[in-house]
């Protein structure tokens, strides 16, 4: 490997990416640089200028700039941090998020062009590639909790949602083949007939793969959400993925109306459940229950949504 390796390689692909966007449209009427902005205040939902500047490594002037004409464009807020009165909290209006949904709809676009004359049977050892290289190249930095971004699930995304529940599940914890059965109906459930309004998926995403995901749904009382499939992969454990993700809940579900957000979990579970305490779940109910082959003991989690924000 030597220099020009990588040199050669860098002009072969930024003359593929050239080609599928050859109508310039991709980013269009936005620059790149803003269009990285808005697609991690889309997927970042605490995020403030000094976020961003870390995560991206932009000029607080060249930043200020953007988010300037962004909030003169009706695309973003600016308020006080709740985390740090200091600072200011920047989140996406409705517009802003249109914005960046349409800007993330053609990035899929082109991507899927990219993919469209790969056989099958070579996108894994396309996808293996891709993960050797991110590796190699960044073997010297451990994963950082700001790499993690919260995304709306893609096509496979709810497939990857049953095969990780069963698979993690029956590795750790000996749950058999009807595990998988249930996650699978409550998937889809979900695929078949959802409110995108008042219901929602996120996946967690680091490095170009998914490592955690959860579920928002209506419960059957009034007003009521239900949370559901939180998981987190044991290699990214410890970078706050579940705790972004449960907070991601809460935050949908007191936003669009709800008056309660319930969970239903089992004793073993005894990191999920500490997730569960910290954001004020509160336990109100058990029943010990024969379910996946094994004894357990069900609990039942309650937050009320009425209550003052973290």
């Amino acid at each position: 490997m030597t220099v020009q390796d990588i040199r050669s390689f860098n002009r072969f692909y930024t003359n593929l990416i050239g080609a599928l966007d050859y109508g310039r449209h991709l980013y269009a009427p936005y620059t790149l640089t803003e269009s990285r902005v808005l697609y991690e205040l889309a997927h970042s939902p605490r995020t403030d200028a000094a976020d961003l500047r870390t995560e991206l490594h932009l000029d607080a002037g060249y930043l200020s700039r953007i988010l300037n004409k962004f909030e003169q464009d009706g695309l973003i807020e600016r308020a006080p941090s709740e985390r740090d009165p200091r600072r200011r909290r920047i989140t996406l209006t409705a517009r802003g998020r249109e914005a960046a949904d349409l800007l993330d709809e053609r990035a899929r676009e082109t991507v899927g062009a990219l993919l469209a004359p790969v056989p099958p049977e070579e996108r894994g050892r396309l996808a293996e590639a891709l993960r050797t290289v991110r590796a190699i190249l960044g073997a010297d930095r451990a994963p950082h909790p700001e790499a993690v971004v919260l995304r709306e699930p893609g096509p496979g995304d709810l497939g990857w949602i049953v095969q990780r529940n069963a698979a993690l599940y029956a590795a750790e914890y000996g749950w058999n083949t009807a595990y998988e059965g249930l996650v699978a109906r409550i998937v889809a459930d979900f695929a078949e007939d959802h409110d995108p309004h008042l219901e929602r998926v996120w996946i967690a995403e680091l490095d170009g793969r998914p490592v955690g995901c959860v579920m928002c749904v209506r419960d059957e009382a009034p007003a009521t959400a239900r949370l559901r499939l939180l998981l987190v992969e044991p290699d990214t454990r410890g970078l706050g993925i579940g705790d972004r993700l449960v907070r991601s809940v809460i935050d949908f579900a007191r936003g669009v109306g709800y008056r309660d957000l319930v969970l239903w979990t089992n004793d073993v579970l005894i990191a999920a459940r500490r997730v569960y305490q910290r954001h004020g779940f509160v336990l109100v109910a058990e029943k010990p229950h024969r379910s996946f082959g094994k004894d357990l003991v069900g609990q039942d989690w309650r937050l009320d949504l009425r209550g003052t924000p973290e």
